[in-house]
């Protein structure tokens, strides 16, 4: 594979710091020579499984809870590198983005956020390296766009622990975590608990069948009488809020995430085109083609300036719910209109594995629902604009 040249129209670097810089580097070049160059990720595109031997590995490059403090274990980096990491990393695949953004934004954000200083000390260090992979459990069969409709419940056991009952769904990370962050209705409201996996009562089927992020975990989580102690419960969780925030921390990542789908797609298509003859020239020469690969370079280079502006707004303190809904929703949307843009410009060739854009394609399909759909970031901003929640008649 050529090397990939990266794609900065308006000069973004100039507007990163040295340790920015350094940060996406040092993950560009880790992406690919461990997941790209090697064909490694189309070994486990190909098989639907995860290569968990790049834990490791992750862990080293401080791509597990960038931002969180270095007295918990983290490598204590900016928000805006985070989001930097997290493109590169889907740059690779969407599956390892994933992984990453959900041991840090949905298990160690939570517990960090929420939890007690015992809680802290015991879990984030290991998470930081890997030894201990989290899942995060709010999600539920009938249960998907309106979370707060949750049938899980953990009933207090009259001794200070709780018995936890109850099915999530489409869970990342379920089947290789050691811990879950379950959301279960309590007589108090809606509560966040730190779930050991190997507890006796739980188990974690994966998802068969996938033709989408077919390099990542994806589990249902079963719990039939799970018994917790009270060291379980992470105490400063209250309400339904309390899990939206872990969502936001994730989509903020999603938002810088798929620019590098959309870098990886266009990158490849603007390649090809140069290079495929048709009619005694390149495929580059015709205006439809130039047509298409003007817009994908808009949307791409459009959608970097909305995550850098996030970035810093986010560093600042200043970023909201409604910015998150924003970024997610329109970066989303380009990286799948983009997808299918490079598909179509590879012809045929481009249902095949031997390029990139397929996969990218296959798994910006999960990207576009998960972790809040198209419709719901929609009524979401609609709501903030007008004033006017329209999520329920």
């Amino acid at each position: 594979m050529s090397e990939f040249r990266g794609v900065d129209f308006f000069d973004i670097d100039e507007l990163l710091s040295d340790e920015e810089r350094a940060v996406r580097d040092t993950v560009r070049e880790f992406v690919d020579r461990e997941l790209l160059d090697n064909l490694l990720i189309e070994k486990h595109n190909r098989a639907g499984t995860f290569p968990e031997e790049i834990v490791p590995k992750l862990a080293e490059l401080g791509c597990l809870g960038p931002y969180i403090p270095e007295e918990y274990g983290g490598p204590g980096l900016s928000q805006t590198c985070y989001g930097l990491i997290m493109q590169e990393l889907e740059r690779g695949d969407s599956g390892i983005r994933s992984f990453s953004s959900v041991q840090s934004s949905l298990c160690m954000y939570p517990i960090f956020t929420f939890g007690t200083e015992e809680q802290k000390q015991k879990y984030l260090p290991k998470m930081a390296t890997g030894e201990i992979i989290g899942c995060f459990g709010l999600s539920e069969p009938d249960h998907g766009s309106d979370p707060g409709g949750m049938e899980t419940k953990a009933t207090p056991d009259g001794k200070g622990g709780w018995v936890l009952n109850g099915t999530k769904r489409w869970i990342t990370n379920g089947s290789i975590a050691h811990i879950a962050i379950v959301w279960a209705k309590t007589p108090d409201g809606i509560r966040g608990f730190i779930v050991p996996t190997e507890s006796e009562g739980f188990s974690a089927p994966l998802i068969p069948g996938k033709f989408s992020l077919r390099a990542s975990v994806t589990s249902e989580l079963i719990m039939e009488d799970v018994k917790l102690g009270p060291d379980a419960l992470l105490p400063e969780t209250s309400g339904l809020k309390s899990a939206l925030m872990c969502l936001s921390s994730a989509r903020y990542g999603i938002t810088w995430g798929v620019i590098g789908t959309m870098m990886a797609v266009y990158d490849e298509a603007l390649r090809y085109t140069q290079q495929r003859p048709q009619f005694d020239r390149p495929l580059a020469g015709f205006q439809m083609v130039q047509e298409k690969l003007v817009w994908m370079h808009t949307e791409l280079t459009k959608a970097q300036l909305v995550a850098l502006r996030m970035g810093r707004m986010k560093d600042a303190g200043k970023l909201k719910h409604y910015h998150v809904s924003f970024g997610k929703r329109n970066n989303c949307w380009a990286a799948r209109e983009i997808c299918k843009l490079g598909r179509e410009l590879l012809g045929a060739n481009g249902v095949c594995d031997e390029y990139q854009v397929m996969r990218h394609l296959m798994n910006i399909e999960s990207v576009y629902t998960y972790e809040g759909t198209h419709d719901i970031h929609t009524l979401s901003l609609g709501a903030h604009l007008t004033g006017h929640p329209a999520f329920r008649g």
